[in-house]
């Protein structure tokens, strides 16, 4: 058994509420124990987000008694603080230090990439130059005059490495927005291209131009206009294989989050496992709502209380086998009466929830009402007197924080909204005008990961599962996980199928018809 280390760590907060309890530091440090993947395949990579430690205001136990709970947050704005009992064991501590060589080996290895590209682009743009350059400065006196076409080239080059300066760097000159296991296959092979044709123009130039010292100087020019035609054409090259290509829907993808079922579909074109999974990454944090732990802990709460109601003797010596054998065939008994159970559960807590946000609504819409009071006092104030939304919104907050702190126990996002968030975006409804019902939006319905902080995000590191090799590209059926410390990612890839359309010709003569009217109708 590995030895744990306990560690304390202050806390302040503005609320008179009860300190985290042992279940929550369980709870805890069962989320960060979770054992990562063992799958030793060789397109097992992690993609890391950086996201900065932080706690909740608000209790972190979901599943505490709401009865058990201090409501006087709402009512108070004293800071008091307090201490919370943290453990770390060998095995996280071990943990820790293979994430921190991970990332050091990508960091390493981006930024020993970034090198060789910015090498590489600096070579070829100082190449066109150098051909113009050397022989001027090495046989100048032997060279042949200029002419006009030769002057009108040096004009030409100047403006064709403006152009291929503008477009590398709105191509190529982007801030990274992960670190892919793997390299981009069609990024390397065009840096491959081009190391390969700039070093061919070298070759050349230096066994037919260097060592000949050739005079004809408007050859020479040509000869390096040439080069940079050449170079414009790789950029459009590059720009076919890495955005136009990928633009063309040819796969669906269905996204699935293994913990509570909420699946989404997007469309791809042809892309790597790898940057599939990027895509895929972006569209979560963008489309899913944010996961909340707090809400799969009621079916397990549920089934725990079921078999601690079950008890087993053991009279006559049997084997642990007989009373697992009991205890599953009372669980079967009693499996008829827990439906009746969980639809009187979940009955109570719609009931407390649309309790508790009519009270909410009532406390936000009279808060804001006080608040247009305020600014029809201040119009009449001073300019000096007149307070700025921060202020304002810190004046009213008491009398909506007890409402607003009971409902957010009661659908369990008490973790995701800190007292700072809340002034922050009440000051900002203050100060755009908003309404009641635009400020209740962020609480009343869960949003995606993206609408809260970073701090808040479960999902701190992603390991791409795939039996496949990520830079291979997509096909029909290809499956592959994206794990994260508390949950995963299931993509299941098809091929969008082929569609054949046909064209039915509707003569116009067709839809002509003749109305007869009789005379003599019938009375």
């Amino acid at each position: 058994m590995s030895a744990a280390m306990d560690t304390e760590s202050t806390y302040s907060g503005y609320s008179h509420y009860s300190g985290h309890s042992k279940k929550a530091h369980r709870q805890g440090r069962d989320r960060h124990k979770s054992p990562r993947s063992k799958d030793g395949s060789r397109s097992e990579k992690s993609v890391t987000i950086q996201t900065p430690p932080a706690e909740p205001l608000l209790g972190n136990d979901a599943s505490r008694a709401e009865e058990g709970q201090d409501d006087n947050w709402g009512e108070t704005t004293t800071a008091i603080t307090g201490t919370s009992e943290h453990s770390i064991s060998q095995e996280d501590i071990a943990r820790i230090s293979k994430d921190l060589e991970d990332s050091v080996g990508l960091d390493c290895k981006r930024y020993l990439g970034l090198t060789v590209a910015a090498v590489l682009g600096l070579l070829v743009f100082l190449t066109p130059i150098a051909f113009i350059l050397l022989p001027q400065i090495l046989w100048r006196d032997d060279l042949e005059p200029c002419g006009t076409v030769c002057e009108g080239l040096f004009i030409s080059v100047a403006f064709k490495l403006l152009i291929l300066l503008i477009g590398t760097w709105a191509l190529f000159f982007r801030q990274p927005k992960a670190d892919l296991p793997r390299v981009f296959v069609f990024r390397a092979l065009l840096l491959v291209l081009i190391f390969l044709f700039v070093f061919s123009y070298w070759l050349f130039y230096g066994v037919r131009i260097l060592d000949s010292k050739d005079t004809n100087y408007q050859g020479i020019v040509q000869y390096a206009v040439s080069l940079v035609d050449a170079l414009l054409f790789i950029h459009y090259l590059a720009i076919v294989l890495l955005e136009l290509r990928q633009l063309q829907p040819m796969f669906t993808v269905k996204v699935v989050r293994s913990t509570d079922g909420e699946s989404r579909y997007y469309s791809l074109g042809h892309l790597s496992i790898q940057r599939a999974a990027l895509v895929v990454l972006e569209n979560y944090y963008r489309d899913f709502t944010v996961y909340n732990p707090a809400l799969l802990t009621a079916s397990k709460s549920r089934a725990a209380k079921h078999m601690a109601g079950l008890k087993v003797y053991n009279v006559d010596g049997n084997n642990a086998s007989g009373q697992s054998r009991a205890m599953i065939a009372a669980a079967a008994r009693r499996r008829d009466s827990s439906h009746n159970e969980l639809y009187y559960e979940e009955a109570d807590h719609e009931r407390r929830v649309k309790k508790r946000r009519a009270r909410l609504v009532v406390a936000v819409e009279e808060a804001f009402t006080h608040i247009k009071r305020l600014q029809a006092e201040e119009q009449q104030k001073a300019p000096g007197e007149t307070m700025d939304p921060r202020e304002a919104a810190q004046a009213i907050f008491p009398s909506m924080a007890r409402a607003l702190q009971k409902y957010l126990r009661t659908t369990r996002q008490q973790q995701y909204h800190s007292m700072e968030s809340i002034l922050q975006h009440l000051s900002f409804c203050i100060t755009n005008n908003m309404t009641p019902k635009a400020f209740l939006e962020r609480y009343l319905n869960p949003g995606p990961t993206l609408q809260y902080d970073k701090d808040r995000w479960f999902s701190k590191q992603w390991t791409l599962v795939s039996e496949e090799a990520v830079t291979s590209g997509l096909q029909d059926g290809t499956v592959f996980v994206l794990k994260c410390l508390d949950f995963s990612l299931v993509v299941n890839v098809k091929k969008i199928p082929f569609i054949k359309l046909s064209e039915e010709f509707i003569d116009p003569k067709s839809h002509k018809f003749v109305l007869r009217l009789q005379s003599e109708t019938s009375v």
